[in-house]
């Protein structure tokens, strides 16, 4: 059952829904799984840590897979949906066939297809952005910045500021990565500041943040 499919949904960055709010159907996890051999009867599922945040059933057919699931849309009694998804394949360089989805909206060859409304189609026809693209210049700098600290076994979240030198690391790897890390950082810092319209043109401090200690 698929409740209230979307209906949790929150906007991105740029209030453009993204893949990672909908339901996306990846072809070449099905085939890993065996669902994709005619006759097949199976269910897939979505999860959420523990908890199933939708489920579907799946029937594999002779060139296509019929999608069985209920759709709950706000404030309406649950609706019974049934949805022939038709396949392609394409010779492989080194041998063999690689199979696709032929998006039910625009008839394009995808891998994957989107749970985002009452149907699945493909990204473009659901409006999809990747969640990247809807990340600001200063959310980018952050995960950048968390990267780099990852890379040098220090906790994760710049509040937790400047660790030690990982051992075995030259110094000037250290001091370059270090100094990398800063300028994300400043930059994340005043993305946000101007955000929030707090200050402006401020250059983030890590010894009076207390991260230089």
């Amino acid at each position: 059952m698929l409740g209230g499919r979307g209906s949790g949904r929150r906007p991105g960055y740029a209030g453009k829904s993204t893949t990672a709010d909908s339901l996306p159907l990846d072809i070449r996890r099905l085939q890993r799984a065996g669902l994709l051999t005619p006759g097949r009867v199976g269910t897939w599922q979505w999860s959420v840590g523990n908890r199933v945040r939708a489920t579907i059933g799946v029937r594999a057919e002779a060139g296509n897979i019929a999608l069985s699931y209920n759709y709950t849309a706000h404030g309406r009694a649950a609706e019974a949906i049934s949805q022939t998804i038709w396949m392609e394949s394409t010779a492989c360089t080194l041998g063999g066939h690689r199979r696709w989805f032929a998006c039910p909206d625009c008839s394009r060859r995808v891998a994957v297809i989107y749970g985002a409304g009452r149907l699945f189609a493909c990204r473009r026809c659901k409006g999809l952005a990747y969640a990247s693209q809807n990340e600001s210049a200063s959310d980018r700098a952050l995960s950048r910045a968390d990267r780099i600290r990852k890379k040098l076994g220090w906790p994760a979240g710049v509040a937790h500021g400047h660790g030690p030198k990982p051992a075995g690391m030259h110094q000037t790897t250290f001091d370059r990565l270090r100094t990398r890390h800063d300028k994300l950082v400043n930059i994340w810092v005043q993305g946000t500041a101007k955000w929030l319209g707090l200050v402006s043109g401020r250059l983030w401090d890590a010894d009076k943040l207390g991260l230089g200690r």
